[in-house]
């Protein structure tokens, strides 16, 4: 049966729950009075709302293509069908002109609109809930100093029954619970900044752990990578394997890749190279850092690991037809050895973005090519070539697993039939 009829078939039973806690959910996530506003003066509020912005990279979501900054427009794909990000501009009838700091505020920590409706939590509130009071508070200063535009945004196109909003109430009481970060009192305030940073505004969980049939992230491999939902990109685990996560990487190497978008160790590419470029880029050295020293203490979850190859004649046939891609079109940046010419040309022996348990991110880069982003520590990023021009599927397929399969790399075998599947481009 095929994964989104599941996952229909649970939400209709979770139907009756859903109408039994809506309730109930109100009173207990709404009881009480919300913290006070932060009492900054009003120029130092919006100046670090604007750093706050860069943060949680809002932009990357609530701005189309082409289009005004902040005011909405840009579906977000899911499984479930598609969701447009709101205007958030000052426009009083269709961005948040009439939203109170306090409506700003609940929006983010309790995932409902000002009119009391249940969000979709393609707006990641289950992390943003951890953001504090006068973080909130900054962020909407900072919106509201903003050029109002009206631009209505549209409802979202949804499958049913996924289109019935109060289920909401079903999901949020199985998967969200709201609540602030709280700092680890045996841990100093550089880890505590970059866990406030990881889990909140970053929301980096919600592309770097799996998620299940309903959408929610697996709270037990917190991190701990995944399939990103209609992307067709793997995000890599960010807890200490030694294979496919950061246990082999020094906090400077991951500090450098944050920032710069390339380090010793690799470069980003696909939508983390949209994060750097909108977001990371633009944080302080010290936030960053206080990122990489949180996400390098982090323990090693459930490896998923890539089966090798059997030994036979099938693995020595694809090793011999491999080498002779890879001498024809990578040898000269990547090197006989595999080391490359870090940070330029990374190195491919030990790379975990071609060892992961899922090849695509190698195959789209063989397909596709594509470059890190410009950035202040990289200004001018050396490009991959696409080659999907000059190798068929078969011929990606080999070349990929030659890779795998080399200078001590070990993981399973692609398929001609995995490579079709990411040979045509899609945009956003």
């Amino acid at each position: 049966m095929r994964t989104w009829i599941k996952a229909s078939l649970l939400l209709l039973l979770l139907a009756g729950i859903a109408l039994a806690v809506v309730a109930w959910l109100g009173l207990r996530e709404d009881a009480g009075s919300p913290p006070p506003p932060s009492p900054l003066p009003a120029a130092q509020m919006i100046e670090r709302g604007a750093y706050l912005a860069r943060a949680g990279n809002c932009m990357a979501c609530h701005t189309e293509r082409g289009g005004s900054p902040y005011a909405g427009g840009r579906a977000i794909r899911t499984p479930f069908g598609a969701i447009p990000a709101p205007n958030i501009t000052p426009d009083r009838e269709t961005g948040i002109g009439d939203w109170t700091a306090d409506d700003f505020w609940r929006a983010l920590h309790n995932g409902k609109g000002k009119d009391g409706r249940l969000l979709y939590p393609a707006f990641p509130y289950p992390n943003y809930t951890r953001v504090t009071r006068g973080d909130s508070d900054a962020l909407y200063a900072y919106l509201r100093s903003l050029p109002a535009v009206r631009q209505a945004s549209s409802e979202p196109d949804l499958r049913f029954p996924f289109n019935f909003r109060p289920l909401l109430a079903g999901w949020r009481a199985l998967y969200f619970r709201a609540g602030e970060y709280r700092p680890e009192q045996s841990r100093d305030a550089q880890w505590n900044r970059g866990g406030y940073l990881v889990q909140g505004l970053g929301h980096c969980g919600a592309c770097h752990t799996a998620r299940n049939a309903l959408g929610a992230t697996d709270t037990g491999a917190d991190l701990g990578g995944g399939m990103i939902p209609m992307l067709n990109w793997y995000a890599s685990a960010l807890t200490g394997e030694a294979d496919g996560g950061l246990g082999d990487w020094d906090t400077q190497q991951l500090t450098d890749l944050l920032r710069n978008g390339v380090s010793a160790r690799g470069a980003v590419s696909g939508p983390m190279a949209e994060v750097v470029a909108g977001s990371l880029q633009h944080l302080s050295e010290d936030d960053v850092r206080a990122m990489a020293v949180y996400l390098k203490t982090l323990p090693q979850g459930q490896t998923r690991s890539s089966p090798p190859p059997a030994a036979g004649p099938e693995l020595d046939r694809v090793l011999r037809a491999g080498a002779g891609l890879y001498e024809k079109h990578c040898v000269d940046c990547h090197k006989s050895t595999g080391a490359g010419e870090p940070p330029h040309f990374p190195a491919l022996a030990g790379n975990r973005a071609v060892l992961h348990v899922e090849p695509v991110n190698a195959i789209r880069a063989v397909l596709h090519g594509g470059y890190p982003p410009s950035t202040a520590g990289n200004p001018r990023p050396f490009g991959m070539p696409p080659f999907s021009a000059q190798l068929d599927d078969a011929e990606v397929a080999t070349l990929v697993s030659y890779i795998r399969n080399s200078w001590g790399n070990r993981a399973s075998l692609v398929g001609s039939d995995q490579v079709n599947r990411y040979r045509a481009v899609t945009l956003d």
